[in-house]
This record gives C-alpha cells, structure tokens and sequence, in this order.
C-alpha cells in the first residue's frame, strides 16, 4: 500500500481513536486488547499507531520481559493482572499471557502439566474478566514465513533497527511448524464465545494497522464526547524567560 494512501486513510481512524478514549473515559469503561503473533508480525507498529495521538495517562501499553525468580513462582496470572486498567483505562499487551501457549511451550520454558493447565484455565480466567465488566479483545497477527524473513533482513541491514533482531528469532524461524501446531492448539482451546480471536492478515503492515484500527472501532458502540466551550483570556502581565545565567541547552540547530 502506497504511503500517501495509507496516510490519507489512518487520519480519520486516528481522530476515531481520540473520540473512542474520551467515551472509555466518560463511560468509566475498562478495555484490554490483546496482540498476539510471530516475530516480527507488526504487533509493535500497530499499538504505535492506535496510541499516536492518545493521552498516555489512559492509554497503557504493555511489553512484559523475561519473568523474575519471583514471579515465576506466582499463580501464572498474577503478573499479568496487575496491569489490568482500572475505570476510564484502554491497557494494550504487546504479547500477553499468551506466551505460555506459544514461546513457553515450543521453546521448553514450561513443563507439559503446566502448559496443559494454562489451556484449561485460561478461558476461565478471561471468563472472570469479562463477567467483571472488562471488555477483552484478542487479536492475532499473521504472517508468512516469506515476509517474516524479508522483515528480519531489514532488521539485520538496518543500524537503527538491528537492536529488534535476537537469537530467539532465529531459534523461532527453525521451529516454524511447532509455533503454527501451538497456535492452532492455542486457538482451539481459547477462541471461546465471551472471548474469540480475531485475527488480522499482516502480510501488509500498512493494511493491517488499518484494518486493525477499523475493525476495532467497530468492536465498541462509542459516541463523540463534546468537549466545554474554552475561551483564552489575555495573560496577566508580562511572563519574562529563565534568565541567561541559566542552563540553556546549546542551539546547534
């Protein structure tokens, strides 16, 4: 998808994502969104995208890393739930508690009773969370074995984005089959009726973040929030800067 077309339609969703937080805010609501994927499927581009321009003190996003000593003797959930948004609050996971049924189980992280455990409990736990009120809503990235490589290439070539390559990747690409077994058993177990994935084509990062965004505000019954009628008075006197014997930054610009 060509740039200035993708650009010309994001604009409107965006403003949609604005309109959308200040109904979750007026409502008192409590919306997660999961999303879930392979390496390098767009989940990080497409959660920059939904909170470009939204208020960061209601908007969470969530990017877990390796669990310490100590939560990994918690109740598997526990460190996922206490991210979970409070009235007026849109959390996004960028990869959830997901990672048991995927990562943990191909990779050997976990054991067979606890990742047989995780697909029985897990539609109960989100089943908890629904009927508490949350709105949960799951999303799963998919993406060839061709663009997925043709997305690590660019990493690798690109200074600014080699950080994003690690060997887990790598391992990853070698384990492609035992990922889509996992994710198929994954989807069976879980794609429940208070709770089904969705799941989103993201050969095309561009379509896909806005088939995302579309599909997303359709999810929600949100109305525009009207805002208070504002105007600028003139200021009181005259505001003077921070004298030069301050520490101003240098201007090489």
């Amino acid at each position: 998808m060509k740039k200035a077309k993708y650009l010309d339609a994001l604009a409107p969703l965006q403003r949609e994502l604005v309109q959308l937080q200040q109904w979750v805010q007026a409502q008192g609501l409590r919306v997660v969104v999961l999303f879930e994927g392979r390496d390098a499927a767009g989940k990080g581009g497409i959660i920059k995208t939904l909170t470009q321009h939204l208020n960061p003190r209601h908007v969470k996003v969530v990017a877990l890393g390796v669990p310490t000593e100590r939560e990994q003797s918690q109740w598997y959930f526990q460190r996922y739930s206490a991210h979970l948004p409070a009235a007026g609050e849109l959390v996004l996971f960028d990869r959830s508690w997901y990672n048991r049924a995927g990562v943990e189980k191909v990779m050997g992280f976990c054991n067979d009773e606890e990742y047989e455990r995780f697909l029985v409990s897990c539609p109960v736990f989100e089943k908890m969370l629904v009927d508490d009120g949350i709105v949960l809503i799951k999303y799963w990235l998919n993406v060839s074995p061709e663009e997925q490589e043709r997305r690590f290439q660019a990493r690798l070539d690109n200074p600014l984005k080699r950080w994003k390559f690690s060997k887990m990747d790598l391992e990853g690409r070698e384990r492609w089959q035992a990922y889509a077994k996992a994710r198929d058993r994954m989807l069976d177990a879980t794609d429940s009726g208070h709770c089904p994935w969705y799941i989103i084509d993201a050969n095309d990062k561009k379509k896909a973040r806005l088939n995302c965004i579309s599909h997303l505000l359709g999810l929600l019954p949100y109305r525009p929030q009207p805002y208070p009628q504002v105007t600028l008075g003139d200021v009181k006197g005259k505001e003077l800067p921070p004298g030069k014997d301050r520490h101003w930054i240098p201007e090489p610009y």
